[in-house]
Parts: C-alpha cells; structure tokens; sequence
C-alpha cells in the first residue's frame, strides 16, 4: 500500500490535500510552506511545478507560477528542496504529490525526474497533459517502477466509460473536476453534487478528490459529503501571498477548513 492509500485507510475526516506553487511566494519558501501544511494538520501536500503555460490553472496559480520562475524555481531546484522534507516529523506521514505539464517534465528527462521525484520520496504525480494512450504505451510502466502513483482527472463532461478507463489506470486516488472552468473559478454546488454522486453510484476503485473552487469551510464540507475529501489551491495561494506571516497565515488557514 502506497502513502496515499494509507492516508485514505486510516482517514477519520475527509481528506484534506493543499496546493501551492513551488518557489512561491519566494523561493526559498517551499519547505517552509509544506511543514507549516504538515504541521496544520494537511493530509496531501500538492506541489505545482510552475510552468509559463499552465492550461487548467486560472489567474491566480498562472500568476504564482510566473513569480516563481521569475524567482528562480526549476524541478531541478524543487528536487534539491525536497531532499530533505522527510526529515519533519509531520511530514513523514503526509501525502507529497507533483503537479505539473509535460513539457518540463519531458525537458528535464522522464526517466530522470521519475528516478529523482522517488529519491526525493514524493508519492504521486498529477501530469494533467499526459494522454491516457501514452501513459499506457510509454510512460505508466516508468512511474510504476519508480513507485510513484498516477492520478488522472475527470470532469463532469467525462464519459462513465472513460471514468472507468482512468480509474483503473489511477493509483492513489481520481482527481474529479468540479467544473469545465479553470481553477479559482465559481462554481455551482448543486449541480457538483449531482455529478459527485454520480461518480460515486460508479463504485470506483479509488477514493474521489474534488478539485477547482473549493476555497473554504462551507465548499470544502458539501463536496466531502460525495467525495473523500477535496483539494484547494487558488483560496491558498491568495492567502500566501504575504510571506512575512505565513506562521500565522497558514495554520489559520487550515483550522477554519478543518472546524
């Protein structure tokens, strides 16, 4: 059993995964940021890997990551940050996935950033531009051997058939789209409902994260109520901006998600 799948076995609560841009909001931040989350209480830290051409992310994650390159970050860098994470006695237990695109994984070699992604003990990956017929072909048996799992993404305009395609060939968890629109973007709860509970009468083999306009309590708990849990990026990235109270800013953050 993998990190992430024990996360979700022994869960009491829906889980809670947090995203934020590596390198943001300075480049030196991105340990500070996953113990701060560890220590909070966060179940799966998702690190997004920034790109200058992110295509599911809204203003908010697109601005984070431009910063962030303009500070210097490379999964290069990301990579050496991350030698040492584990040594944190909170975030020995929490989940650790990537999320990024293809063209800088491919860049930097994906035999090596696979190799490098398990020496720096990360748990999965999320590539939302890897199609399903590659990863089949080529590059699933590569992040198989490295131990790492896959997550794919659905949306509500996903087919059953294709749900069940990815859902067999995602490990850890499915991350379910709450909308079509890009992450940050307002979304209408009544009819996420509907399409969570659809995905959940598929009885899929692997636990449902919702994802794209989860920014609080009141989001968070009426997708937990279909799903195991939910994942937040924009609402946390704008709340990190100010990096001179991230002590504060983030537990605060957490705790009025989590009660």
């Amino acid at each position: 059993m993998s990190r992430i799948q024990s996360i979700f076995s022994i869960a009491k609560q829906p889980v809670l995964n947090i995203y934020f841009t590596a390198g943001y909001p300075t480049l030196n931040s991105t340990l500070k940021v996953m113990n701060l989350l560890a220590e909070s209480g966060v179940d799966i830290i998702e690190i997004g890997m920034p790109y200058s051409d992110p295509l599911a992310d809204g203003p908010v994650i697109q601005e984070s990551s431009s910063i962030a390159i303009s500070n210097g970050m490379s999964i290069e860098l990301l990579f050496d940050q991350l030698k040492s994470c584990r040594t944190n006695a909170s975030l020995s237990k929490t989940g650790i996935v990537l999320m990024g695109y293809m063209n800088p994984v491919l860049q930097y070699g994906f035999n090596r950033f696979c190799a490098d992604a398990a020496a720096a003990r990360v748990d999965g990956l999320i590539l939302p531009d890897l199609p399903e017929y590659e990863f089949e072909k080529e590059y699933g048996a590569i992040i198989k051997a490295a131990g790492l799992d896959f997550i794919f993404l659905v949306t509500p305009e996903t087919s059953e058939e294709r749900v069940r395609k990815l859902d067999e060939l995602s490990t850890g968890f499915l991350y379910a789209v709450s909308s079509s629109a890009t992450t940050g973007s307002e979304t209408s709860f009544d009819q996420v409902a509907a399409y969570l509970q659809r995905l959940q009468s598929y009885q899929l083999k692997n636990p449902i994260m919702v994802g794209f306009g989860i920014k609080d309590k009141a989001s968070f708990d009426s997708v937990a109520a279909y799903s195991q849990g939910a994942i937040i990026g924009s609402a946390f990235i704008k709340a990190i901006a100010d990096n001179a109270t991230l002590d504060e800013i983030i537990p605060s953050f957490v705790k009025q998600v989590r009660h």
